[in-house]
C-alpha cells in the first residue's frame, strides 16, 4: 500500500514544488498522473513545465493526445490515467480517493496555505485517508525547508 503525502505550500507556489517532487518520481522510475481540478489548471502547469531549464526537463503531456499511455507524466482531470501511474499528485482541489492508494507508491496532494478553501479542502481530505487507514504525512514549509508536521499511525 502507498503513502498519502500531504504538503501544505506556505513559499514556493504549486509549479515549484510539482516539478521537484516530480522530478524526485521520475528519477525513482515512477510514472505519474498529474490531477487536477479542470483543464485551465493544467494548461497553466503545462505551460509551466515546459519553462524549465533544459538539463532539468520533465517529459509529460496534457490527456487526449493520442500518446497518453507513454507519458511519464499526464496531466489530467480524470480519476484513472492511461500512463500507469506509481503516482498521483492532486492539486488544486483534485478529488482522490483512499481506495486507490492501495495501487500506488505515492498520493501528493498538495495545497495552498493562503487559501482556506484549500486548507479547509485538505483537512476533509487528510480525514477520509486516515479514516480509511491510509498512512499519511503532512510535510509544511518551515522558513524555507520541508518539515514533516504529523504523521498516522
Amino acid at each position: 500500500m502507498g503513502k498519502a503525502m500531504f504538503y501544505h505550500l506556505t513559499r514556493d507556489p504549486v509549479e515549484v514544488t510539482a516539478a521537484t517532487l516530480l522530478t524526485r518520481a521520475l528519477a525513482t522510475g515512477w510514472r505519474v498522473a498529474l490531477r487536477g481540478g479542470d483543464m485551465a489548471v493544467l494548461e497553466r502547469l503545462d505551460a509551466q513545465l515546459w519553462l524549465g531549464a533544459k538539463d532539468s526537463f520533465l517529459p509529460h503531456g496534457l490527456a487526449g493526445g493520442p500518446h497518453d499511455a507513454d507519458q511519464p507524466i499526464l496531466l489530467t482531470a480524470a480519476a484513472t490515467a492511461p500512463n500507469r501511474p506509481a503516482c498521483v499528485m492532486a492539486v488544486e482541489r483534485a478529488e482522490v480517493d483512499a481506495a486507490e492508494v492501495a495501487g500506488l507508491e505515492r498520493l501528493w496532494i498538495l495545497f495552498d496555505g493562503q487559501d482556506d478553501a484549500a486548507v479547509a479542502h485538505a483537512r476533509t481530505q487528510w480525514t477520509a485517508m486516515t479514516a480509511a487507514g491510509v498512512q499519511a504525512e503532512y510535510w509544511s514549509q518551515d522558513g524555507g525547508a520541508w518539515a514533516k508536521k504529523a504523521q498516522s499511525g
